[in-house]
Parts: C-alpha cells; structure tokens; sequence
C-alpha cells in the first residue's frame, strides 16, 4: 500500500521559492517544537553516520539547508567545531543559537552556491531533499565545493527519491565515478508522521 506522503505536510504541497520563504516565516517559530513532536530522527542519524567516517573533529563541515541548527547541534556534541551553514531561509537562520557554527550565509541550493571550489572536507544536507525544495542537480554543486575524497552525507524524502530522479542521479554520478556511495539506505525521518528517508555516504571521487 502506498503512502500519501505528499499530503502528510502542507509544505510538501508548495513548489514555489516565494510561497515557501514565506511558510517558513511562519514557521520558524514553532519549527524545533513541531519537530521534536513529530519525532525527526533524521538529523542524529544523519550525524552519526558522518561522524562514523571523519578521523578528525576539526575537520571543516558544511550544513547545507540548516535550518534552525538542528544537525549543527548534533555535531557539536560529537565534538566537531568548524562547522559552516546555510540556508534559503532568513527565518529560520535568525533562530539558530549563538556560535553554533563558525559562518552562516543565506543561499538557495538550487542556484549556484557562493562558496569557492574545493572548499569543504565534508558537506551534510539533512531534510532539504523534499516535496518543493531542493532538486537532484543540487547534488553537483555540493561535491563541486567538496574537497577530493570528501564525503557527501544527505537524506531525500522517500517521497521524491524516485519521483524527482535522486535515484537515478545518485546513480549517474557514481557510474560518472564523480563520487562512490559508501552508504544508501531507507532510515527514520519523521517518525511520527510515518515518513522515511533515504540516507545516503558518497565520497568524492573528482
């Protein structure tokens, strides 16, 4: 039996970039509530799974689609320190907590990132792969921006891995050999929503 996962959130119902600026204007204020309601595992799995590859806590990470600092704080714990972020969202920036991370910019992942080549030991992107938001060639610019033998860490919405074509750039990229999957698997998300991800490693290749 299939989910409606398309109609679990309102969100997932905006693909506009105006229209979703403005819900998270809304939303920002009850973001870390309703997502601790609705039980989002994915950020400290997500976390984990990246810190389970990196050696060093100095290494420089960028969160990309931070949000309110949700996997930033996870990573703090784990004892990493040079963290970067950005997001699409002002809202939603203003409310991350003081020296979180070491920059945060505002940026649309859709568009090309202001951020110099080569630049990242390791990029995570937690919740931005879903209904209206992020799309798969997104993927590219995050490992143009990670340095060789970096790694990627991302989840998709199980909703949109096939229906935007994740899956199948996921797959061109390693085929390409820009970057190898260590790691892709179904994972908790929203669990009290009966929503899963897609929790995907790669390391950069080229």
């Amino acid at each position: 039996m299939n989910k409606k996962i398309d109609q679990i959130l309102d969100i997932y119902d905006i693909d506009k970039s105006e229209e979703i600026i403005n819900y998270y204007k809304k939303w920002a204020k009850n973001f870390d509530y309703d997502m601790l309601e609705w039980n989002y595992q994915a950020p400290e799995i997500a976390s984990k799974l990246l810190d389970s590859y990196l050696n060093d806590k100095n290494t420089k990470i960028l969160d990309a689609g931070c949000g309110t600092g949700l996997v930033g704080q996870i990573l703090k714990k784990l004892g990493h320190q040079n963290i970067d972020g950005i997001d699409f969202s002002q809202a939603m920036l203003d409310k991350i907590p003081n020296n979180l991370y070491k920059t945060l910019k505002k940026a649309d992942l859709n568009k090309k990132i202001n951020i110099n080549t080569l630049t990242y030991d390791s990029i995570i992107c937690v919740g931005t792969f879903t209904y209206g938001h992020v799309r798969p060639h997104a993927l590219s610019e995050l490992i143009r921006i990670t340095k060789i033998n970096g790694y990627i860490c991302f989840t998709v919405n199980e909703g949109v891995y096939n229906k935007y074509g994740f899956n199948k750039k996921i797959l061109e990229l390693e085929n390409n050999k820009i970057w190898k999957i260590l790691r892709n698997e179904k994972s908790k998300y929203l669990v009290n929503k009966n929503v899963e991800c897609w929790l995907c490693i790669a390391q950069k290749i080229k």
